[in-house]
């Protein structure tokens, strides 16, 4: 077996290196819950990081607003940059709404079994956050902003502790 070396580190050494890089970069990022049942979850937590999310998508649709039809570069560029905030921020809701509230805590009910009208309308409002965050990304209205807002109003009380 042929072993390289790279400016004294073995490729090994690089790979295990870039790992632990990589791991630790991650270290200070919030991720959605993982899907094990641990039991561990924290609702509250979750929905005000919704509405964080929500208040960033609305500054970036004013500030978006407020910087049309300057064609200077700053202006341009922080565009730009505002627009990317926006549709990152619409994309961390998308994915928390699916990969923690969707996937582990609308729990499914049977067709024709107790509590499934309750089920199909917490499904809806939870659908309704999905399809409004979409639109957000899609527009630079602040009417999606609230619409995002107005939705996420809408699954809230499920959420308490």
């Amino acid at each position: 077996m042929k072993r390289y070396v790279v400016a004294g580190l073995s490729v090994v050494s690089l790979m295990s290196l870039s790992a632990l890089v990589a791991w630790t970069a991650g270290a200070n990022r919030a991720e959605a819950h993982c899907q094990m049942p641990c039991g561990i979850y924290d609702d509250p937590a979750r929905v005000a990081m919704l509405r964080e999310d929500v208040h960033t998508i609305g500054k970036a649709i004013q500030s978006i607003t407020e910087l049309a039809g300057s064609h200077t570069p700053e202006a341009i560029n922080q565009s730009v940059r505002w627009v990317s905030t926006k549709d990152e921020h619409a994309s961390r809701i998308i994915d928390l709404m699916a990969n923690y509230f969707l996937a582990q805590r609308v729990k499914p009910v049977a067709s024709g079994a107790e509590g499934y009208d309750a089920y199909l309308t917490k499904l809806a409002k939870h659908h309704a956050v999905i399809v409004a965050a979409m639109k957000a990304k899609q527009n630079a209205d602040m009417k999606y902003a609230d619409d995002l807002s107005h939705a996420v109003d809408g699954i809230a009380g499920y959420y308490t502790k």
